[in-house]
């Protein structure tokens, strides 16, 4: 059985490490320079000099723009697309490509049970995309690292945000490929049990995953622990949006300065803790009004910062919580199937 399954899934192993060949030493070579200018930037030793905002804004504007920056890109569209891919191109066809040919009756008719049967192409498998997706965000999160660590020294007043929690980069770093893969391979598996049909499945399989992978960074992950709600005096130095409005509306912003964490919302709150939206000071209406003036005049007004956001040491802890969730969803699908392939006749 496991010899079956080989000769059958082997022009998909040869595709898959052929590529990932090649994303390895095109990584690989990205990796070492990054470590190299990381290394000789003197980042490692700004804290004892005091000049780490400088020194890391001047390496993250080197890197911006940079033929590393697009190669990391692509490494990191390549994860985010991997697993959609192999539960369409894996998943689905498994069994669904199997029914369409007929080719059940003869497997189901040997001596290796339905359950045998299934269990086998699922782990085997299942396992190959979980170990692509594992080693393909591996080398993503060993080739950003010196990305991630300039970051934790971004001053607030640099305008850079570069971190691991961001949820445009936190799905293709770390752990959580590997639970998305699983999840997704688990998927197209199933849709081909129930639709029957390999290009139905293929498509439902794309739909569904798309659709989990959008509502798990917009509406559950920051839901999965509780943020911190961190309150301090405005500082009038890391001010970055003073605007005026009708009716002397005013919205006052000042940079957060919690270098690599996840934030949620930046708010400016009155003594009484509500929301500041003015009115403006007398000093920052009208034509002849001052800057210098407008400016001290709310530096007058005692206003506080109020910050919602997720530090960067949880990184590990929301990686593991959201592995966790999609590799409880991939085995909940996989009994399903095993449920539904002893159960229903499907030749």
């Amino acid at each position: 059985m496991m010899w079956l399954t080989w000769r059958q899934f082997r022009v998909q192993t040869i595709v898959t490490s052929a590529a990932l060949a090649v994303l390895a030493v095109l990584l690989a070579v990205t990796g070492l320079h990054l470590a190299h200018l990381y290394d000789t930037s003197g980042i490692a030793a700004c804290q004892a000099r005091g000049d780490c905002p400088r020194v890391t804004a001047s390496f993250i504007n080197a890197f911006r723009g940079s033929i590393d920056e697009v190669l990391l890109l692509v490494g990191v569209v390549v994860l985010y697309g991997a697993p959609a891919l192999i539960g369409a191109f894996w998943g689905a066809p498994l069994i669904a490509r199997e029914i369409e040919a007929g080719t059940l009756r003869l497997a189901w008719s040997q001596s290796v049970t339905r359950t045998r049967w299934l269990a086998v192409k699922l782990g085997l498998i299942g396992l190959a995309a979980m170990a692509a997706a594992g080693l393909l965000s591996l080398m993503i999160t060993w080739c950003s690292g010196p990305v991630f660590q300039a970051a934790q020294h971004v001053g607030p007043d640099t305008g850079l945000s570069v971190n691991r929690l961001d949820p445009v980069l936190f799905g293709a770093h770390g752990i959580a490929p590997i639970g998305y893969a699983a999840f997704a391979f688990a998927l197209g598996v199933t849709a081909g049990v129930l639709l029957r049909r390999t290009l139905p499945a293929m498509a439902v399989t794309l739909a569904i995953f798309a659709a989990v992978q959008l509502a798990m960074p917009l509406w559950i992950r920051s839901h999965l622990i509780s943020p911190v709600r961190a309150t301090s005096t405005l500082n009038m130095a890391n001010l970055d949006t003073l605007e005026i409005g009708s009716r002397g509306h005013m919205t006052v912003l000042a940079a957060v300065d919690k270098p690599a964490a996840w934030v949620m919302s930046n708010q400016t709150i009155t003594p009484a803790g509500q929301v500041f939206t003015g009115p403006a000071p007398q000093a920052c209406q009208g034509q002849a009004s001052n800057p210098q003036a407008c400016t001290n005049a709310v530096g007058g007004l005692h206003l506080r910062q109020l910050v919602t956001y997720q530090p960067a040491s949880r990184y590990w802890a929301f990686q593991s919580y959201e592995t966790a969730i999609f590799l409880g969803l991939a085995l909940a699908l996989a009994g399903f199937c095993f449920w539904w392939i002893r159960r229903r006749r499907l030749s």
